[in-house]
């Protein structure tokens, strides 16, 4: 199946998160904050713990690209039947000289409130 062809067949609320992690990829941080909820709840991955507001989630990405140049490529979406999206995403993190920290698969599950992310958790 083609790029093209995919694309034709996802849902929009999968073209809107696709959409999100190319903004995440891109370090286009305000794009991806006015896809969430004022009071988003979000993991903290790297430091640990959970995070709470878009300010806490840019603090947080800020504080983290200075350090990991994380690049997250989603491979499956997948709608769950209560509304939550599931993305599978390959993601790999680099050193700020480019050197490869890790690399590994995870699932992104989101919940929504009114076409906005309201929360995220990672499954390993």
């Amino acid at each position: 199946m083609s790029d093209t062809d995919d694309e034709q067949s996802m849902s929009p609320r999968a073209h809107e998160l696709r959409e999100l992690y190319e903004a995440f990829n891109a370090r286009d941080i305000d794009r991806v904050l006015a896809a969430m909820t004022a009071d988003v709840e979000w993991p903290n991955g790297w430091e640990g713990g959970r995070l709470e507001g878009r300010e806490a989630v840019r603090g947080y990405w800020v504080r983290q690209w200075a350090e990991v140049r994380l690049f997250l490529t989603p491979v499956e979406y997948r709608e769950l039947g209560d509304g939550r999206m599931e993305v599978a995403v390959r993601q790999v993190a680099r050193d700020p000289g480019g050197s490869v920290l890790a690399r590994e698969a995870v699932r992104h599950v989101y919940e929504f409130d009114h076409g906005l992310v309201r929360r995220m958790h990672v499954e390993r």
